[in-house]
């Protein structure tokens, strides 16, 4: 069984989607688990204070050392790895699906704010992942993201083991373009090779198909293709 922790300062934000679908089938074949952590719990004052200004002045507000460390400890074993969603983190990746997917369990601590104090990102060896050079108000919408591209590798949870293997990025390439039904639709009909029958040629259209875009649209991938 995979196991997710997220620890939150809005657990009702999940666990939401996650409970439903797919996933939500998953949950009930034990294929994986959710707990969500309500950091507040931890606060010391009765007015559950999580944040404080930040030394050296600045706009908004910090994530107390003491509570979040707090909040860790009590639900995690030690030396557990605890990922850390924040604009200046790695930039996650298939790759890095793949990796936390291998782990067995992933513990996703959502920030907010201005962020969280420095000293329990080096005190928890935490890592820091973000899902993009973009901000967002608060770490949830990303630990979804990044929960989505990692539970749909576990087994069983798509129900056809084969699904996933011809997406984007799972070959260092983008998707090759995909057609159904009706075989003309306003008056643009299907590519011929697809209705061939001819197993090999529709395997060399589709990679030629996803070359050419990803040389296009993503130079970057398309050089990291090239050398491998």
């Amino acid at each position: 069984m995979f196991q997710v922790k997220i620890f939150t300062l809005y657990p009702d934000f999940f666990p939401g989607i996650l409970s439903k679908g797919i996933y939500g089938r998953a949950i009930e074949k034990s294929l994986w688990n959710l707990d969500v952590i309500n950091i507040r719990d931890y606060a010391k004052d009765k007015h559950k204070t999580v944040d404080d200004t930040p030394y050296g002045g600045g706009e908004g507000m910090v994530l107390k050392p003491d509570v979040v460390a707090k909040a860790l400890d009590q639900n995690l074993k030690k030396n557990e790895k605890i990922i850390y969603l924040t604009p200046k983190g790695k930039t996650f990746d298939q790759i890095k699906a793949k990796k936390f997917l291998n782990e067995k369990k992933i513990n996703i601590l959502c920030g907010h704010f201005e962020g969280i104090d420095q000293r329990v990102i080096e005190s928890r060896g935490i890592e820091e992942i973000s899902i993009g050079d973009y901000i967002l108000s608060g770490g949830e919408t990303a630990a979804y993201v990044i929960l989505d591209s990692i539970l749909r590798l576990v087994p069983g949870v798509l129900g056809n083991e084969n699904s996933y293997k011809d997406e984007s990025f799972e070959n260092g390439l983008l998707e090759y373009p995909q057609y159904t039904k009706p075989q003309i639709w306003e008056k643009t009909p299907v590519p011929e090779v697809l209705l061939s029958g001819d197993h090999s040629k529709i395997k060399d259209w589709r990679l030629s198909q996803s070359e050419a875009i990803t040389r296009h649209r993503r130079p970057d991938l398309w050089q990291k293709y090239k050398k491998n």
